[in-house]
C-alpha cells in the first residue's frame, strides 16, 4: 500500500497540510498575544473617557446605525476615530488574519471529513486512514490543535478584548462593504466566551464545551478519534518506558490530547462512568496536573469538577493515600538518584567502556531522573493551584509535606540530570560517528595479529621457542581470513560469527598447551580482546539516542520553568561557572520545539522558519532574561567601584614626598577595588564558559550574550535615573534646572567613568556600546514624545529605537510629558516664558522682568549637551520643532475659524487697505487711521501675541541650541565640520546651477544624499532655524494687514532704550521683543515671499505716514511707534541675513539714519 505520508498521496498530503498549518497557528496567536494594543482593554479611566464611544463590543452589531450617527454628531469624536484607525489598522489587520485562520482551519477540516465520506480520495475512507499509523496520528491531532487553539485565544485574548478587536477590524477595513467575507462566522466562533484567565475567576457553566460546539464537529469523527486515544498507543511510546509505573509519562501526550478531545464529546465526562474510569485508570492513575501545549498547565481536580462521571473516576487519583504515595515514592526516587547522577558526572567515570557495558543501566536511571522530574515539576507547580479553591489547597499542601518539597534540591536534581543527559548524549553521538570506523580498526588489528601467530608457528619468524606447527600455522591463517572476511553492513550475521571466533581462540589456547608461551598467550589475549570490542561496537544503535531524546523531553516545563528563574540568578552569582550546566538544561528545554515543528517539517511548509524563530526566540529570551543576573551583578560592584574612586581614593600627583608615599599607598581602599574588579572579571569568565550553542535555531554567541546583558543593565538604569533625576517641581521658588541638570551630569560622568574602567577587564568597546546605547535611549524617548503630536504614532513594535533583546524601558507620566526629554523642554520653555521674562540677544540672557534678576543664560545649552551628549541637544531640537508645528497649525486654524470669519474684523480689514492703497502713498491723517483700526480689532491680539511669543521663544532656543551644537562640533571634531560646512556649500552651489541650467546634474527622488546630510548639518548645529518651513500653508486673505495690525498695536506697550532696544513699559503688561519679532518671522516665512513683501511696504509707509505727520504738526522729536517700526526693520534685516536694499525699499536711508541717532 502507498506510504500515506508520501508526497503523491493526496489524502495524507491533506490532512498533514491542515495539522501543520494548525501548529503554525497556535504560534500565531501565542506570537500576538503579546502585542494585544492595551487600548482595547480599556482597563484605565483615561482610556475609557477618550475611547469608550468609538471603541465597541458585540452590541455595535445590534445597532451600527446608532453608533455611527453618536460618531457623526461630534467631528471631534470622528478626527479621534480616524486617528485611531491610522495608528491600529495594521496589528487589527494582523490580529484578524489569525482569527480568520482558526475558522478556515475547523472549516477545512470539516470538509478534509466530508471528502473521505464522500469517496473524493480512492480507496480510503475514515476507517482505513485511522488504521493507518501515520493516519492516525495525524486525525487525532487535528481534532486536538483545534480544541487547543480554542483555547490559548480565551486565555491569552480576553473575549471583550477579542469583540472589540473584531467590531474595529470590521468598521475601520473593507470587510463591511465585500459581502463574500466570512466574518460573522468568525464572530460567532470568537465571541466572548465569559471565561476570564484572572485568579479567582469563576468559570462560565459548560465551558468550554459550548465554545468548542460553536462550529459542529462530525460526531462519528469524534468518536472514532476518542476511541483510538483511549484504547491504542497511537505514538508506541511504551517501547521506550519498559516499566510498568512509568505508563503515565509514556503516554503523557496522548493524555493531553485525551482531555482535550474529551470536551467534544461531553457525555463521556459526565454520564459513561465505565470509560471515565478507564481513562483515568489508563492515563491518570498517578498524576492529575497535565501539560496540554507548550507547558500550558491543566489541573484535572479542577478542569473536571463539573462533570460527574470525570469527578467520579479521578477521586480514586485524588484519594489522600494515593497522593501520599506517589509523593513520598518520587521522593524517594530523587533521594536515590541524586547520588547515582553525581556519580555519574565525575570527572573521568564515563568513558566509552562504561556506557558500552552499562547501557541499559545509564537508561533506566536516566528515565526514573526524568519521570521523577516530570512529576514534582508538574504536582508543586503555583500556577497548577488556584489557592481560592479549598480543596485544591488541601491537595497542593498535602502533596508538598508528602514530598518534601525543596525547590532548590529539585532545581539542582533538574540541572544535573540535564548536564548528565546532555554528557550522555554527546559522547554517544561521538561513538555513533566513529563506530564503522573503530570496528574496521580493531578487525584489522585482530586480523593482523592472526597473520603474525601463523607466521610465528612456520618456523620463519623467530619467537623464543616456538617449534614449527603447520597445521596451527593453517589454523591461524584460516582464523585471520575469517576475521578480515566480517562485514559491517550485516552486523547480525557479523555478531554471531565474532562469538564463535572468540570461542575458536580460547579452545585453541586449551587445546594445544600454548599456555606455556606468554607472548603466544598474549597475542591470542589481544585478538579476543578486539573481537570483544568489535561486538560492543556493532551494539552501539541510534534507537539509544532515540529514546535518550523521548525520555528526556521537558516541553512540559516551557512556562513551569520560569519559576526557577530566581533559584538560577542566586545559584549563577554565588557561583558564575554554574552556566555551564545550565546550558545543558536550556539545550534540554530547547527539545520543546520538535513538537510543534515536526508536522509543519513534515509538510515542508513555508511557515517552519518563522515558527522556529518564534519559539527559538522564546526560548532565547529566557536565557537571556537568566544570564542578566551576571551584568546586574557586574554593575552593582561598578557602582562600589567608583564609588571608592571618587570618594576614597586621592589621585597620587606627578611628584610625591617620599614620607607622603604611605597617605597615597591607600591600601584598603586599593585592595577593596581590586577584589570588586576581580569579582567582575570572574563574573565575565562565568557567561563565557558557556560555548555557543544553537538554542533551536538561533545561534546563541556567549560573547555577544554578555554584551546585550551589559548593554541592557547600562539602558534599565541610565533611563531610570535620567526618568527619576529630571521631575521638575513647576512651583518651586526657584528653579530646579541647573541643579538637577548638574546632579545628572555627575551620575552621567560616573556611569561613564564605570564604562571606561570595566572594558578592558570584560573585553568590550566601552566607548561605543555607551554611545550607541545612550543616542538609542535619547532618540526613543524623543520618538515617544513628539507621538504626542503625530496623527499616526510610531508604536514600539514599528520604532527602529526599541529592542526586545535590549529593550529601553516606559515609565508612567508623571506630567502632561511621556518622558525625561518633554519635561526637561517644557521645564525650559517654562523658566524662558517671555511673559515672565526678558531676553537679551547682546548677552544670550534671559531676566524675570519683576525682579531683574537673570534666570539662565546659553550656558544651559553648554550643561545639558555635558548631561545628555550631542543626542540629547538634538533631541530638544527636534521635539521644538514640532512644538513650533503644533503652535504654528493650532494658530493658523483659529485665524481662519475665529479672525476671518469675524464680519466686523473683516470689515475692519477692507476698510483699512482701501485707506492705505496704494501702499507707495503716504496716509493722510494716519495717527487717526491705524489708531481706529487697531481699536476695532483689539480683542484678538491677545491670543495673537501669546502664539507669536511662543513660537518665537522656541526659535531663540533652537538658534541657541544651534550654536552650542556648532561649537562643540567645532571644538571637538574640526575635520568634521569642516568636510560638512564645504560638501553642504558644494551641494547648494551645484543645486544653485542646475535651476540656471537644468542640462546639469541634480540628486534623482531616489537618491537619499540630500536627507542624509541634512541629518549630519542638523547634528553639527549648521542650520537656520528661521529660514526652515515648518507648515505648509495655504493663501489666507488680508494676511499681510492683519500681522501688521498686530504689530502696531504692540508698540504702545514697549519701549525704546538705546542700550537695550526695545523693552516693555510696565511688568504688568508683558511683551518681551526678541521673542515678538522672531515669531513673526517664522510666521510670515511660512507663506509665499509676497506676504512679506505687502507686509513690509505695509511698515514702510506707517513710517512715512506719521514722520510726514510729524513734520507737518513741527514735532521734532520722533515717534515712539515710528521707533519700534524702525526697530523690527533693523531687527528683520539682522536675523534674516538679507540685504539693507530690502527694507530701504520702503524706508528712505535718511530716516534710519535720523534714527541711529536717537540718544
Amino acid at each position: 500500500m502507498l506510504d500515506f505520508l508520501a508526497e503523491n498521496n493526496h489524502c495524507g498530503q491533506a490532512i498533514l497540510g491542515i495539522v501543520s498549518r494548525g501548529n503554525a497557528i497556535i504560534a500565531e496567536l501565542l506570537r500576538l498575544s503579546e502585542f494585544v494594543p492595551n487600548v482595547f482593554k480599556l482597563k484605565d479611566k483615561v482610556d475609557q473617557q477618550k475611547y469608550g464611544d468609538i471603541i465597541c463590543d458585540f452590541s455595535y452589531f445590534k445597532g451600527p446605525e446608532y453608533y455611527e450617527s453618536k460618531l457623526e454628531a461630534k467631528p471631534e469624536l470622528q478626527d479621534l476615530d480616524e486617528e485611531f484607525r491610522e495608528n491600529n489598522i495594521e496589528i487589527l489587520t494582523r490580529f484578524y488574519l489569525a482569527f480568520e485562520s482558526v475558522h478556515k482551519y475547523i472549516v477545512d477540516l470539516n470538509r478534509y471529513l466530508d471528502d473521505l465520506n464522500e469517496g473524493v480520495y480512492i480507496q480510503q475512507t475514515l476507517e482505513t486512514v485511522l488504521l493507518n499509523e501515520d493516519g492516525k496520528q495525524l486525525l487525532c491531532e487535528s481534532l486536538y490543535l483545534y480544541g487547543v487553539m480554542l483555547l490559548v485565544i480565551d486565555q491569552k485574548i480576553e473575549g471583550e478584548v477579542r469583540e472589540r478587536m473584531l467590531v474595529s477590524y470590521y468598521r475601520y477595513s473593507a470587510a463591511r462593504s465585500s459581502g463574500d467575507t466570512n466574518l460573522d462566522d468568525i464572530c460567532k466562533l470568537l465571541r466572548s466566551t465569559g471565561y476570564s484567565s484572572q485568579p479567582g475567576a469563576k468559570r462560565p457553566p459548560n465551558y468550554p464545551e459550548s465554545y468548542f460546539q460553536r462550529v459542529p464537529v462530525s460526531e462519528t469523527f469524534i468518536s472514532m478519534v476518542v476511541g483510538r486515544l483511549r484504547s491504542d498507543d497511537i505514538y508506541n511510546q511504551v517501547s521506550s518506558y519498559p516499566l510498568p509505573e512509568h505508563r503515565s509519562t509514556a503516554l503523557a501526550t496522548q493524555a493531553a490530547m485525551l482531555f482535550i478531545c474529551l470536551y467534544f464529546d461531553q457525555s463521556i465526562l459526565n454520564t459513561q462512568q465505565a470509560k471515565m474510569r478507564e481513562i483515568v485508570d489508563k492515563y491518570f492513575p498517578d498524576n492529575w496536573v497535565i501539560s496540554i501545549y507548550m507547558g500550558i498547565t491543566v489541573n484535572l481536580a479542577e478542569a473536571w469538577e463539573p462533570y460527574k462521571a470525570a469527578r467520579t473516576a479521578l477521586n480514586y487519583t485524588l484519594d489522600q493515600a494515593n497522593i501520599k504515595e506517589q509523593a513520598s515514592r518520587y521522593a524517594a526516587n530523587v533521594e536515590r538518584l541524586h547520588p547515582q547522577v553525581h556519580q555519574f558526572l565525575k570527572e573521568g567515570y564515563l568513558t566509552e567502556e562504561v556506557i558500552l557495558d552499562h547501557i541499559p543501566k545509564l537508561l533506566n536511571c536516566l528515565r526514573d531522573c526524568n519521570v521523577a522530574i516530570r512529576w514534582l515539576l508538574l504536582h508543586t507547580a503555583e500556577t497548577a493551584y488556584d489557592l481560592n479553591n479549598k480543596r485544591l489547597r488541601q491537595i497542593k499542601e498535602q502533596v508538598i509535606n508528602d514530598c518534601r518539597h525543596n525547590p532548590k534540591i529539585l532545581f539542582q536534581f533538574l540541572l544535573d540530570t540535564a548536564q548528565f543527559e546532555f554528557v550522555l548524549k554527546e559522547m554517544f553521538k561521538q561513538m555513533l560517528s566513529e563506530k564503522q570506523a573503530k570496528w574496521e580498526n580493531y578487525k584489522k588489528e585482530g586480523s593482523e595479529r592472526m597473520a603474525e601467530l601463523a607466521e610465528v608457528f612456520s618456523g620463519v619468524k623467530p619467537l623464543t621457542r616456538v617449534e614449527k606447527n603447520e597445521n596451527l600455522q593453517a589454523w591461524f591463517r584460516e582464523i585471520s581470513k575469517q576475521i578480515s572476511s566480517l562485514n559491517y553492513e550485516d552486523s547480525t550475521a557479523a555478531g554471531r560469527k565474532t562469538v564463535q571466533l572468540i570461542q575458536a581462540l580460547e579452545e585453541v589456547q586449551e587445546f594445544h598447551q600454548l599456555e606455556s608461551n606468554l607472548q603466544v598467550c598474549q597475542f591470542l589475549a589481544d585478538t579476543r580482546k578486539f573481537l570483544h570490542q568489535m561486538i560492543r561496537t556493532i551494539n552501539i544503535k541510534e534507537e539509544v539516542l532515540i529514546t535518550i531524546h523521548i525520555v528526556g523531553d521537558l516541553s512540559y516545563a516551557w512556562q513551569l520553568i520560569d519559576s526557577f528563574t530566581s533559584i538560577m540568578q542566586e545559584s549563577i552569582r554565588v557561583n558564575p561557572s554554574m552556566v555551564t550546566k545550565l546550558r545543558a538544561t536550556f539545550l534540554k528545554l530547547a527539545s520543546a520545539l520538535d513538537l510543534p515543528l515536526l508536522r509543519i517539517n513534515q509538510a515542508n511548509s513555508p511557515d517552519l522558519l518563522s515558527v522556529s524563530e518564534f519559539y527559538s526566540g522564546e526560548l532565547v529570551s529566557y536565557v537571556r532574561k537568566v544570564l542578566q543576573i551576571i551584568p546586574e551583578s557586574m554593575f552593582t560592584s561598578l557602582a562600589k567601584i567608583i564609588n571608592l574612586q571618587i570618594h576614597n581614593i586621592i589621585e597620587v600627583p606627578t611628584r610625591l614626598d617620599k614620607d607622603k608615599l604611605r597617605d597615597y599607598a591607600q591600601l584598603g581602599a586599593r585592595y577593596e577595588v581590586a577584589k570588586l574588579t576581580h569579582a567582575i572579571s570572574i563574573f565575565t569568565e562565568g557567561i563565557l564558559m558557556m560555548k555557543t550553542t544553537l538554542v533551536g535555531i538561533i545561534k546563541v554567541d556567549p560573547k555577544q550574550l554578555l554584551e546585550d546583558g551589559i548593554r541592557k543593565e547600562l539602558v534599565r538604569r541610565v533611563a531610570l535615573a535620567l526618568h527619576r533625576g529630571l521631575i521638575f517641581n513647576p512651583k518651586a521658588k526657584h528653579s530646579e534646572l541647573m541643579p538637577k541638570l548638574k546632579d545628572m551630569k555627575a551620575t552621567m560622568d560616573g556611569f561613564y567613568r564605570s564604562f571606561e574602567y570595566i572594558q578592558d577587564y570584560v573585553s568590550i568597546y566601552g566607548l561605543k556600546i555607551w554611545q550607541e546605547e545612550l543616542s538609542r535611549m535619547i532618540n526613543y524617548n524623543v520618538e515617544q514624545e513628539c507621538n504626542s503630536f503625530l496623527r499616526t504614532k510610531i508604536q514600539d513594535w514599528q520604532s527602529v529605537y526599541q529592542s526586545t533583546h535590549i529593550p529601553i524601558p516606559k515609565f508612567p507620566p508623571v506630567d502632561e510629558s511621556v518622558t525625561f526629554i518633554g519635561r526637561l523642554c517644557r521645564e525650559i520653555l517654562r523658566i524662558t516664558d517671555p511673559k515672565v521674562t526678558c531676553y537679551i540677544p547682546q548677552l544670550n540672557t534671559w531676566y524675570d522682568t519683576r525682579t531683574h534678576q537673570e534666570i539662565t543664560n546659553n550656558l544651559l545649552f553648554s550643561e545639558i549637551q555635558g548631561t545628555l551628549g550631542t543626542f540629547g541637544l538634538n533631541g530638544l531640537d527636534k521635539l521644538l520643532c514640532f512644538m513650533i508645528v503644533k503652535e504654528l497649525q493650532t494658530f493658523l486654524g483659529m485665524i481662519q475659524k475665529t479672525v476671518l470669519k469675524d464680519r466686523t474684523t473683516v470689515d475692519a480689514f477692507k476698510a483699512l487697505l482701501h485707506t492705505v492703497s496704494p501702499v507707495k502713498g503716504i496716509v493722510a491723517n494716519a495717527n487717526k487711521v491705524y489708531s481706529a483700526a487697531v481699536t476695532k480689532t483689539q480683542k484678538m491680539w491677545t491670543a495673537y501675541l501669546d502664539a507669536i511669543l511662543k513660537v518665537g521663544q522656541m526659535q531663540i532656543l533652537r538658534e541657541q541650541i544651534a550654536n552650542e551644537l556648532r561649537y562643540s562640533c567645532k571644538f571637538d571634531s574640526k575635520h568634521l565640520a569642516a568636510a560638512l560646512e564645504n560638501l553642504n556649500k558644494a551641494l547648494l552651489a551645484d543645486i544653485e546651477a542646475h535651476y540656471q541650467d537644468p542640462s546639469l546634474p541634480y540628486p534623482k527622488e531616489d537618491n537619499t544624499l540630500l536627507y542624509d546630510i541634512t541629518a549630519y548639518l542638523e547634528a553639527a548645529g549648521m542650520q537656520s532655524p528661521l529660514n526652515k518651513i515648518y507648515i505648509t500653508t495655504k493663501r489666507l486673505p488680508y494676511f499681510p494687514i492683519l500681522n501688521f495690525l498686530f504689530l502696531i498695536a504692540q508698540f504702545p506697550k514697549l519701549q525704546y532704550i538705546k542700550n537695550q532696544g526695545m523693552v516693555c513699559k510696565k511688568a504688568a503688561d508683558q511683551v518681551d521683543w526678541p521673542p515678538l519679532v522672531l515669531g513673526l518671522l517664522t510666521l510670515l516665512k511660512q507663506f509665499h515671499s509676497r506676504y512679506t513683501e505687502q507686509f513690509l511696504a505695509l511698515i514702510g509707509q506707517f513710517i512715512r505716514s506719521n514722520m510726514e505727520q510729524c513734520t507737518s504738526q513741527k514735532i521734532p522729536e520722533m515717534p515712539a511707534d515710528v521707533i519700534g517700526a524702525l526697530m523690527f526693520l533693523e531687527d528683520y534685516v539682522h536675523y534674516t541675513n538679507l540685504p539693507r536694499r530690502v527694507v530701504e525699499a520702503h524706508v528712505p536711508s535718511f530716516i534710519f539714519d535720523e534714527f541711529r541717532t536717537i540718544p
